[in-house]
């Protein structure tokens, strides 16, 4: 095997792709921050038991683990950036009201969460902390829905559940763990089999409930059918309140809901979303963006505190989106006379890219589009256009 070859799902970013994905990090970036989210940048190393105390116990098996020669102590690559927001929301700011975060960066995953996805992500996200109503989840939600369209995404579908409808359903009842755990997985994938195996001993009514979760998907009218098929209780009816209730006021996006989807239920503690994108010349939409409420997410570091927010990969989008047109440039010759070099630096100064041919290179392709050359008219360096 070549020395050269990469380990599976990472690949290296060759610059089409790499400009694409610096163009649409800085944008969504300035969108988030135009919602009033200030920009944070956790380190990619943290100590093992920090990044996976709590909540991030749920990405142990997705941690790449190593030891640090300085300490001795056992480190790990993030697999997700969400719990080091929440530390650095709990120790380093301990703001007492509302505080918005945003992130971009590298992570690595010791496996694949989806077909044809990456080890590496360049995750993008945003949190926002202190806040327990759902004009919070609404916010994160738009501001999703917002970044997707600031990347080029026309077509947006909003999938939203609750994780406190399962809750509500199985609530009172003496479970283990890992039975709950096999429920949660065989309702995300609407395995019927599965789960009247798995809920063979459970009391009829709630195995009757869970199942009637599998076909709970669709528009409002699910919500109503929920509320005729689950067993009453005003947990149930706050949740489904609650997804009406964001379900009327988002804006930008189609709705539909799926109450038995439970992908990362340890994690959620309310509303759960999903964004499926695309482009204009796309048929099928893509799942682009996962977020939720997640309340409990501070609680190990000392300082429970409401929360909710979002992810999305950079990769992952730009592969949803075509190819952006090559940047319009301007073509120099190379020289060391100071009339040139005085013009091509004030070009560049006013932001222009200038491309300087090298001697013996005048005909190669690059990655730009030099539309403008610049040439010498008694003695001045003008911009002429550049004909193909």
């Amino acid at each position: 095997m070549s020395a050269w070859v990469l380990p599976d799902q990472f690949a290296d970013v060759l610059p089409s792709e790499a400009r694409h994905i610096e163009d649409l990090r800085r944008a969504l970036l300035d969108t988030a921050r135009s919602h009033g989210y200030e920009l944070v940048i956790p380190p990619l190393l943290e100590h093992l038991d920090s990044l996976l105390t709590g909540t991030g116990e749920a990405l142990d098996l997705q941690t790449f683990k190593l030891v640090d020669q300085l300490s001795g102590r056992s480190l790990g690559l993030r697999a997700d950036t969400t719990p080091q927001v929440a530390r650095i929301d709990a120790h380093l700011l301990n703001r007492a009201g509302v505080t918005r975060l945003c992130y971009c960066g590298p992570a690595a995953r010791t496996r694949i969460d989806r077909p044809h996805g990456t080890r590496e992500p360049l995750q993008l996200g945003a949190e926002l902390y202190g806040h327990a109503g759902r004009e919070a989840d609404l916010e994160v939600i738009e501001l999703a829905i917002a970044s997707l369209r600031a990347a080029g995404i026309e077509r947006v579908v909003l999938d939203l559940g609750d994780v406190r409808v399962v809750d509500a359903v199985l609530v009172g009842l003496a479970l283990e763990p890992a039975e709950v755990a096999r429920l949660h997985a065989a309702l995300a994938a609407k395995d019927v089999a599965t789960l009247r195996e798995e809920g063979a001993d459970l009391p009829a009514p709630v195995l009757d409930a869970l199942l009637s979760l599998t076909r709970l998907y669709g528009d409002e009218a699910v919500l109503d059918e929920a509320l005729a098929r689950l067993p009453p209780s005003d947990a149930l009816r706050q949740a489904l309140d609650d997804l009406r209730w964001l379900g009327r006021h988002v804006e930008g996006a189609a709705v539909s809901y799926d109450l038995a989807d439970l992908r990362g239920y340890a994690y959620y503690t309310g509303m759960r979303f999903s964004l499926f994108g695309a482009a204009h010349d796309a048929q099928t939409p893509t799942e682009l963006v996962r977020g939720g409420r997640y309340d409990e997410v501070g609680a190990v570091f000392g300082r429970r505190r409401p929360a909710a927010g979002f992810s999305l990969d950079l990769k992952e989008l730009v592969a949803a989106l075509p190819r952006p047109a090559l940047q319009k440039a301007i073509r120099a010759p190379w020289g060391s006379a100071p009339a040139l070099r005085a013009a091509i630096a004030a070009l560049r100064t006013r932001g222009e890219t200038v491309v300087c041919v090298l001697p013996g290179h005048e005909h190669e392709v690059d990655e730009f589009e030099c539309d403008r050359v610049l040439v010498e008219r008694d003695g001045v360096w003008v911009l002429q256009p550049l004909r193909a």
